[in-house]
């Protein structure tokens, strides 16, 4: 029964040992998805984790097939720990993601999107650390496509594109200024251009300015983060699901090793 438990013990850390790699991929992943620098704060924390995973199912196996009681325990409380750990992480980044979307507006293909919309926590994690995200906006580049473009894309066609939610947010003023189209990334301000939207006075036709300071633009960049964060979350479900059943099993190796060396100890 010893023989079994450890056996199962070991294999499945070798599993786990295994699935840290995409972890630390994942980690990666994330950090070339992100359209900026400043959205790559997550790659960190999943790659440390992986990192931190792997070292566990090490001390799993080496207590498993050497039979070590006192490794094993470790192993168990630090399993312990990763899963309360991976747990509030999972159901933490579901309630921070759970609000926000884009706002989908008639006869156009892009969206809009509201910082007012996203959860308090995001947006003051944004806010307080905006004007370092705003030079790193600026210096991604992200409205490059539509500046290229310039006065060669039609109004009707512009309406049509599919911008992402940074480009949306970032690169043209929001519809409720209602200003008039010139190029993509060039809108006059016409009689009719009066709204209580602060972001239609933020807007400067400068490549370098456009609407990098607007709410949109902190909106757009937390809508990416979200869809970002809700990817993660699932992936841990299952990665927790996982971890619950090799806890199980390393208890029952743990309790038969100790069994077994008190057999040892006491013929």
């Amino acid at each position: 029964m010893v023989r079994v438990s450890n056996n199962l013990v070991g294999i499945l850390n070798i599993i786990t040992f295994l699935i840290s790699i995409p972890i630390i991929a994942g980690g990666i992943w994330l950090s070339r998805q992100a359209n900026t620098e400043c959205e790559r704060f997550l790659e960190k924390p999943v790659i440390a984790l992986g990192i931190f995973v792997m070292l566990v199912s090490l001390a799993g196996l080496i207590g498993s097939c050497c039979r070590v009681s006192w490794l094993l325990w470790v192993y168990l409380f630090v399993m312990f720990l990763l899963i309360l750990l991976i747990f509030c992480f999972t159901i933490f980044a579901f309630v921070v993601t759970n609000k926000g979307a884009g706002e989908a507006l008639s006869g156009k293909g892009y969206k809009e999107y509201r910082l007012g919309d996203y959860s308090n926590w995001l947006q003051k994690r944004v806010n307080n650390h905006w004007g370092r995200i705003q030079s790193c906006l600026q210096d991604s580049k992200i409205c490059k496509t539509l500046i290229d473009d310039g006065s060669s894309t039609k109004v009707e066609d512009f309406y049509k594109k599919h911008l992402s939610a940074l480009q949306s947010g970032c690169c043209k003023p929001s519809n409720d200024c209602k200003f008039a189209y010139v190029s993509p990334t060039n809108w006059t301000r016409t009689a009719s251009s009066s709204s209580t939207n602060p972001d239609c006075g933020l807007w400067n036709n400068d490549p370098n300015v456009l609407c990098y300071g607007c709410q949109s633009c902190k909106a757009g960049l937390l809508d990416n983060i979200k869809s970002d964060w809700k990817r993660v979350a699932v992936l841990n479900i299952i990665f927790l699901v996982f971890l619950i059943v090799v806890y199980s099993v390393g208890c029952c190796a743990f309790r038969n090793t100790r069994r077994d060396d008190s057999y040892k100890r006491y013929p």
